[in-house]
């Protein structure tokens, strides 16, 4: 079983997403463009491609085609019925659905970086913190300079050592 709280923290790791909470409902969006929202009823409708849909309702029996009109849009599954790791995949999905095309390949490309590959960030940081920093699109120290611990915290795969790497490389 997953919770709002998961589903908001996978979305809000992947870059550009804002958050907005109409009516009871909190909807996740990239560029405006919305991909995730969970419902009052504890359901997260995803905005995905006909085939991850497809996936999505062979998995889980209790998924459902979200639709408007005529027109697939995607599909809903409840919260209880995922895991944290099965909600992380799918909402990252509907991010890269919906996602620009550049941003969407910036993020695929950051999955493959090794540490020290990425513009003049310090290998010692390690690798989830190297490919979460490249793929919020954070390439250099100045870079890193002008963001917060707490930002930088707020990276899954940024952890207190790789920041304190970063500051040290920053400030020597």
């Amino acid at each position: 079983m997953t919770t709002l709280s998961q589903v908001r923290a996978a979305a809000l790791a992947l870059p550009e997403t804002a958050e907005d909470a109409p009516a009871g409902t909190v909807t996740f969006t990239v560029r405006g463009r919305r991909f995730a929202t969970v419902t009052r009823t504890a359901v997260v409708q995803l905005r995905l491609g006909d085939d991850d849909v497809a996936r999505l309702l062979a998995e889980h029996p209790t998924a459902s085609r979200v639709t408007r009109g005529d027109h697939l849009l995607g599909a809903g599954v409840p919260l209880a019925d995922l895991d944290g790791q099965q909600a992380n995949h799918w909402v990252r999905r509907a991010w890269l659905a919906r996602a620009p095309r550049r941003l969407a390949a910036a993020l695929l490309a950051a999955d493959g970086a090794e540490p020290g590959s990425v513009g003049d960030l310090p290998a010692a940081i390690g690798r989830p913190a190297t490919r979460a920093l490249a793929g919020a699109g954070i390439t250099t120290l100045s870079d890193v300079a002008r963001l917060g611990d707490a930002d930088l915290l707020a990276l899954h795969g940024v952890g207190p050592r790789a920041v304190r790497i970063l500051r040290d490389a920053a400030n020597g």
